[in-house]
């Protein structure tokens, strides 16, 4: 980080002292992350983001007099910040029930600080993540939704149908259909970027236009959307 650089100013919450206080340990001693301050139940972290205004809130799930997934729903209703749910637990229905609250990122607290802090930079960038060890789970759970939803409803692709013949991204340009299916596998917007010869920025927008021509909320959401319809592209050498 340069000097004219301002670091990403972060709140945490867990009910776990060692462990928010190691959290904030880590965070601290990079150069670009500011830890604006800690809360021990969802009340607090919320009433913290009102008096910070962070750029992203690291959140536990499960934490009592308030769990972060309603702590999420809180601070999001009211505040133009990120979320990030941190958690020991591998269940799907914290997992979909943190993304339809609105959080940006899922993480899973065997990550390591490495891990942990480029996390926060990605969902500061705009970007979401799910750790890795819950994609499946996702992608199984999105797909079972949409076939329990009744008729009426898409329904997966085959695996081999190509992009372009998918009927349900049809308001989706060329371009953007590539875009979503480059992130299907998880790349990032710069490794998206290099691949199709584009700048990061200009695959931010592309994406941007796909998550509101699709009606999702984000990233992860899209991620799913495209594997339940075949649209994933070649995976990287």
């Amino acid at each position: 980080m340069t000097q004219n650089e301002v670091p990403l100013r972060i709140v945490l919450a867990d009910d776990e002292p060692l462990m928010l206080a190691g959290l904030a340990a880590i965070l601290n001693a990079q150069p670009d992350i500011e830890v604006l301050g800690t809360a021990p139940n969802g009340q607090q972290a919320v009433e913290l983001v009102a008096r910070t205004q962070p750029d992203v809130v690291c959140l536990d799930i499960e934490m009592p007099v308030m769990s972060g997934i309603q702590a999420t729903r809180e601070i999001l209703s009211a505040h133009e910040t990120q979320v990030v749910m941190l958690t020991t637990f591998r269940r799907e229905d914290y997992l979909m029930d943190s993304l339809k609250a609105g959080a940006s990122g899922f993480l899973l607290k065997t990550a390591t600080p490495e891990q942990l802090a480029e996390s926060i930079r990605t969902v500061a960038s705009g970007e979401a993540l799910l750790a890795p060890e819950m994609t499946r789970s996702l992608i199984r759970r999105s797909m079972e939704e949409d076939q329990s939803s009744g008729p009426g409803r898409p329904t997966q692709a085959s695996p081999d149908q190509s992009v372009g013949r998918d009927s349900t991204v049809e308001p989706l340009s060329q371009r953007e259909r590539d875009v979503l299916a480059q992130a299907a596998l998880g790349l990032s917007n710069s490794e998206i970027g290099e691949r199709l010869f584009i700048g990061a920025e200009t695959v931010k927008t592309h994406m941007s236009r796909v998550l509101a021509k699709l009606q999702l909320r984000n990233r992860v959401q899209a991620v799913a959307y495209a594997h339940r319809h075949g649209i994933v592209a070649d995976s990287p050498d």
